[in-house]
């Protein structure tokens, strides 16, 4: 009878632990998610109460549809590095994103595990590697191969594309391969049943039930190809003008606020913190387009 009180205790107080663990751990995520929000709702707060002030005094209409940028002399038009900017992720998404995308349908449905477990490391790497090093990458071969072959003198927009390019391949590789490993064999087989061959299985069943995951990979990859500088700094040209062509120089809103900020004072400094909440509204209107296209896929 002790025996049978001692478990009965034992199992009470197992549940009564794990009653008390359930209120503590939703309390904690509960916190961690406030924490989240509070950190973005104060980097709004940060950003448009420096920069909102600028964009008064020199002019909305001047300041987002001016193309000119001249501290020196009053001129604050950021319309050259908005479609710099639009110009340079535009690039990396259509060089990168297929790559990744037909990348990590091979990894996941094609390839041989002995291959797998050679290009899996290959790409948590690639992942790894600092944006300087991508940076001398491109400034000391992308760069003069683009300029060998005629394509400007090859720091242009079009080599921050490819640069940019590769970079964002490691994210999307890696979401999207575990998105579609997700996908339940039941639909590989069942489209093998009604007599599909192995490829018509991947990309016209299992692909488009891993389009949310996929998506998601894409939106984190365009993310970093947003907000990256050092690389674009070294490949891009830095020229605050519109660019003429693809083999032409740009100047990003990220490239523009690291380059002058160090000596920016006064209005040239507000208008910098006016450029990052411009940077700051242009990621958020790309994340809602692709939420509301991944939104569509998964209905």
């Amino acid at each position: 009878m002790s025996g049978k009180r001692n478990a009965a205790g034992l199992t009470g107080g197992a549940r009564g632990g794990q009653r008390l663990r359930e209120p503590l751990m939703k309390a904690v995520f509960l916190a961690a998610a406030c924490i989240s929000v509070l950190c973005v709702a104060l980097i709004c707060l940060f950003l448009f109460a420096n920069g909102v002030p600028a964009v008064i005094k020199i002019g909305p209409l001047q300041f987002f549809m001016g193309t000119v940028w001249k501290p020196g002399s009053g001129l604050y038009g950021i319309a050259p590095m908005i479609l710099g900017s639009f110009a340079v992720t535009a690039g990396a998404i259509i060089t990168g994103v297929p790559l990744g995308i037909l990348c990590a349908v091979f990894m996941s449905r094609f390839c041989p595990e002995r291959l797998r477990s050679v290009m899996s490391p290959g790409v948590t790497l690639l992942a790894g590697i600092p944006s300087v090093v991508y940076g001398f990458l491109g400034l000391m071969v992308l760069s003069p191969a683009l300029r060998f072959i005629g394509a400007g003198n090859g720091k242009s927009i079009l080599a921050a594309s490819l640069l940019l390019g590769i970079m964002i391949l490691p994210t999307i590789i890696s979401v999207s391969e575990a998105a579609l490993r997700a996908v339940p064999d039941t639909y590989y087989e069942g489209a093998l049943a009604l007599g599909a061959s192995h490829e018509e299985a991947v990309f016209f069943v299992q692909l488009p039930a891993a389009a949310p995951g996929v998506m998601a990979g894409v939106v984190l990859g365009v993310g970093r190809s947003i907000g990256e500088t050092m690389a674009v700094i070294m490949v891009a040209g830095n020229q605050a003008i519109i660019p003429e062509s693809i083999f032409k120089g740009a100047r990003t809103l990220t490239a523009n606020i690291v380059l002058e900020m160090g000596y920016a004072a006064d209005l040239h400094r507000e208008a910098l913190i006016a450029t990052a909440a411009a940077l700051f509204v242009f990621i958020m209107l790309i994340n809602l387009i692709f939420a509301l296209a991944k939104r569509s896929l998964s209905l």
